[in-house]
């Protein structure tokens, strides 16, 4: 799917996943730290928890079991390949692969979490709502500083950051690359603000109207996949267009940072890869060994 988060989901997962431990730890704790998060921006009440957390565990449950090689396969995919140079289509491939091998993991929540929504009320997309302001303050205090060079000093920080958690240190001359392919991005953090409160509100317009009609979980679902949708790819054309223009200079951008990595950054970054591979390699036999437990 052409899209700006479809397009930089390598970015995405290259930052979150800082080691290869991390990738264990994320299972072994994932329904419990995934229930903290969600509670926050729902705020579920008592009789709606137990649910809610029971639709967490099944997700888990499923995806360790059935999704996990999928996963293995594309990183090993990536890493027989990351040697050499790159081109951006190598990049844009690669990214559209990870987004439909991600897909089901979307769909299988929005599966599981219908029949929550249908307990949810007021109160809760009251929480949602002032929980989606907080989390958009946020973001305009690290995206959109006043003085614009603080902006483009932040954007380049966290560039760095993002690219050395894979390859490794970096050198000036890469550091001035990437100051350069920052002055020529066509990221607009407004914008994406903009857009970002317009799908707030929708989804929220969405599940009121959800709860309030009692409707089945069918339509719920449907609704929820139209959401997930049009958030990977815009229903209004100016950001469609705005995102197919991003996505377009990511891939460009990724490409040619992995071009000027040295030999010993590309070994860092192969080695990266490989740990991850190792973790959820690791994660498929625990699962055979549980289930053969059963």
């Amino acid at each position: 799917m052409q899209s700006t988060s479809r397009r930089i989901a390598l970015i995405i997962l290259f930052s979150l996943l800082s080691g290869c431990s991390i990738v264990r730890l994320s299972y072994d704790h994932g329904p419990q730290l995934t229930w903290w998060w969600l509670d926050g921006y729902v705020g579920f009440n008592r009789e709606q928890a137990p649910h809610a957390k029971q639709a967490i565990h099944q997700w888990f449950g499923w995806h360790r079991s059935t999704q996990l090689p999928e996963y293995v396969d594309w990183l090993v995919a990536v890493r027989t390949q990351i040697d050499g140079p790159l081109t951006p289509s190598q990049i844009c491939k690669w990214s559209d692969e990870l987004q439909n091998i991600i897909a089901p993991a979307f769909d299988q929540a929005a599966q599981l979490s219908a029949p929550v929504i249908l307990r949810l009320g007021e109160a809760q997309w009251r929480h949602l709502e002032q929980r989606y302001v907080k989390s958009n303050d946020e973001l305009r205090g690290d995206y959109l500083q006043p003085d614009l060079g603080d902006r483009r000093q932040a954007s380049i920080k966290r560039t760095v950051k993002r690219i050395e958690n894979l390859y490794g240190d970096i050198d000036k001359t890469q550091q001035q690359l990437i100051a350069v392919g920052i002055e020529s991005s066509p990221f607009n953090p407004e914008v994406w603000i903009i857009e970002r409160q317009r799908r707030q509100q929708e989804t929220l317009r969405t599940l009121r109207q959800l709860a309030s009609e009692s409707t089945v979980p069918d339509s719920i679902i449907a609704s929820l996949r139209q959401l997930i949708e049009y958030t990977h790819r815009s229903d209004d054309p100016d950001y469609r267009a705005y995102q197919l223009k991003l996505s377009e200079y990511t891939c460009d951008f990724i490409a040619r940072m992995h071009n000027s990595a040295t030999p010993a950054q590309r070994q860092h970054a192969h080695d990266k890869l490989k740990g991850w591979e190792t973790d959820l390699r690791a994660l498929l036999v625990d699962n055979r060994m549980h289930t053969a437990l059963e």
